[in-house]
């Protein structure tokens, strides 16, 4: 029987660096749903449909083909057979995502892919409603959260890094991932909020390896 670990949470709270880091310690499949979300975010930004044409929307998602690969135990976002991976981190394709993912459909598809994927193996899960919605017997489940002001740090110092700022203010920054964090909450569909059986962790004063630390613990490992 396979082991599923969920890990829920707002944008910028760490999540995706914790669930890969964590997953390949433990020899675990690293699941990245907001990845998949994002590859068709980017299919439809492609196709010039807006995030509020919910009937395009519901029309092109029977043409999505999303997929996962592995390489060297790092996931790979396949969209139509292209990998996609490295387009899906802009803040455009980001905000797509957030808007387009309230639609029915859209979650309907990439859901059914997710479970399927945790039915065959260990895996650590990552997303909005993973422990909500996803993986509802999740064997551990996880809210993982930060202030929004140290989220918007972390992702103003992410930007800077890699060049790719751009306009982008650190006040602006922490605007879009409020705006972000209530479309999420808000939403009808599968909306963001902390599983009954999940724990609370506020990674704000953590480091990621304290992260980890923690949720081994509630795993027995």
């Amino acid at each position: 029987m396979s082991f599923n670990v969920a890990i829920d949470g707002p944008a910028g709270a760490g999540k995706s660096t914790v669930a890969r880091q964590l997953a390949r310690q433990l020899g675990f499949i690293y699941v990245d749903t907001g990845a998949m979300y994002r590859a068709m975010a980017l299919y439809f930004l492609r196709q010039g449909i807006g995030a509020k044409e919910e009937e395009k929307i519901g029309e092109a998602v029977s043409r999505v083909d999303v997929s996962i690969a592995y390489e060297n135990g790092e996931q790979q976002v396949l969209l139509g057979g292209e990998n996609v991976t490295g387009l899906l981190r802009t803040e455009e394709v980001g905000n797509m995502a957030s808007a387009s993912s309230v639609y029915p459909r859209v979650r309907e598809k990439l859901v059914e892919l997710q479970r399927r994927l945790a039915s065959e193996a260990d895996v650590v899960m990552d997303g909005r409603d993973i422990g909500t919605c996803v993986l509802p017997q999740a064997h551990v489940k996880v809210y993982l959260t930060a202030s929004a002001a140290c989220r918007a740090q972390r992702r103003y110092e992410e930007l800077k890094e890699k060049g790719a700022l751009g306009t982008h203010t650190l006040e602006s920054i922490q605007a879009d991932i409020e705006d972000r964090d209530y479309r999420d909450m808000h939403r009808e569909v599968s909306p963001l909020r902390q599983a009954q059986d999940a724990v609370l962790v506020d990674s704000s004063e953590m480091s990621i390896d304290q992260v980890i630390e923690a949720i081994r613990r509630l795993m027995g490992r």
